[in-house]
């Protein structure tokens, strides 16, 4: 098996899909990370590449990304990488490679007011956010 892990910003807001037989719910989503470096030439250059992301997790999926992950939201993730492979509606069959949540941490500043209780103690006093948000699962 394969373990990734990556540091990047959510592309859009989660899809929360629930399953059709259990109702059981899973959270899908797109994160970019971006790689800066520099060419032979000496000029800067980046990379970004995405990752299309699932997590099956539904305590995960509904307790915490969905009420907390947004679009922009800066995000740490491992897991393991599965193939993933469809039939296309030309009849042509297409490749994709997936990235099954295995461990997510939010990295989002949250301000004080929506912060539970608890929290403040992580509080800058300059911002008004808590800079060292990690909620392990």
């Amino acid at each position: 098996m394969q373990t990734l892990t990556i540091e990047g910003y959510l592309a859009a807001d989660p899809s929360i899909l629930s399953a059709q037989g259990s109702g059981k719910k899973r959270a899908s989503f797109r994160v970019l990370e971006t790689t800066r470096f520099r060419r032979a030439n000496g000029e800067p250059g980046e990379r970004t590449t995405g990752f299309n992301c699932i997590c099956f997790n539904e305590g995960t999926a509904e307790n915490y990304i969905e009420p907390y992950a947004k679009k922009g939201s800066r995000v740490v993730i491992q897991g393991h990488v599965e193939n993933d492979t469809w039939t296309g509606k030309d009849g042509v069959e297409h490749y994709d490679l997936r990235l099954i949540v295995g461990d997510i941490r939010l990295k989002n500043r949250r301000e004080r007011a929506n912060a539970p209780s608890g929290v403040a103690e992580g509080v800058d006093a300059a911002g008004g956010y808590d800079l060292n948000d990690d909620i392990p699962f």
